[in-house]
């Protein structure tokens, strides 16, 4: 399989659920500003969407979208525990995190990435994201991960969004348990391995 990602960005989570599902995989850079990938392809002829992640699988299929790749991944892994089985409640209680993560939170950090954004548009997102970490902070204060006690892709995707606080100047100091949330699953060696393999693309690409 084939990751294609870009270091900091969504990318991270699907790149975490490999590492955390021990799946051989090539991590391939794309650079937005040209849309080629660091093995010289067209990325926009990979994923018409033109972003990341994307994940081509070995028969040449590709896979779009963060929480359809991560779930891929769980599935394909099964001894890892990073999905319920399907049909199960709990594994439609993971897609229940996961489109609230996508569309709620993910999403709500736009303005914060849009140079043309407003200060008004900006303030506006930054009071959304923490409202809408609010109910996790909630969630967290009984359990250490989202669906209980066992870290899932739902935790990987999240961890992900959190780690773009610093850059937007979100202040994460009123969730406790977020941050100690976000500690715990840095600490973890797959996501320690991750982020290590995205700081060393970055400096290739700088």
């Amino acid at each position: 399989m084939k990751l294609f990602l870009a270091p900091g960005a969504c990318s991270l989570s699907p790149h975490i659920a490999l590492r955390e599902a021990g799946l051989p995989f090539e991590a391939i850079s794309v650079d937005f500003a040209t849309k080629r990938t660091s093995d010289g392809r067209d990325f926009n002829a990979i994923n018409p969407k033109g972003y990341v992640p994307a994940l081509e699988l070995d028969g040449g299929d590709v896979l779009t979208e963060g929480p359809a790749i991560v779930q891929y991944i769980a599935d394909q892994a099964p001894n890892a525990h990073l999905a319920p089985a399907n049909g199960t409640l709990e594994r439609y209680k993971l897609q229940e995190w996961l489109g609230y993560l996508s569309t709620e939170i993910h999403k709500a950090w736009g303005p914060l990435w849009n140079s043309r954004a407003t200060d008004e548009a900006k303030v506006a997102a930054r009071t959304a994201i923490l409202r809408r970490l609010g109910l996790i902070e909630q969630t967290l204060a009984r359990q250490p991960y989202l669906l209980g006690g066992t870290f899932s892709v739902a935790d990987g995707y999240l961890f992900t969004l959190l780690g773009w606080a610093r850059f937007t100047d979100v202040d994460l100091t009123a969730l406790p348990n977020v941050q100690a949330f976000q500690a715990r699953v840095a600490a973890r060696p797959a996501v320690q391995e991750a982020l290590a393999a995205e700081k060393a693309l970055r400096g290739r690409i700088g």
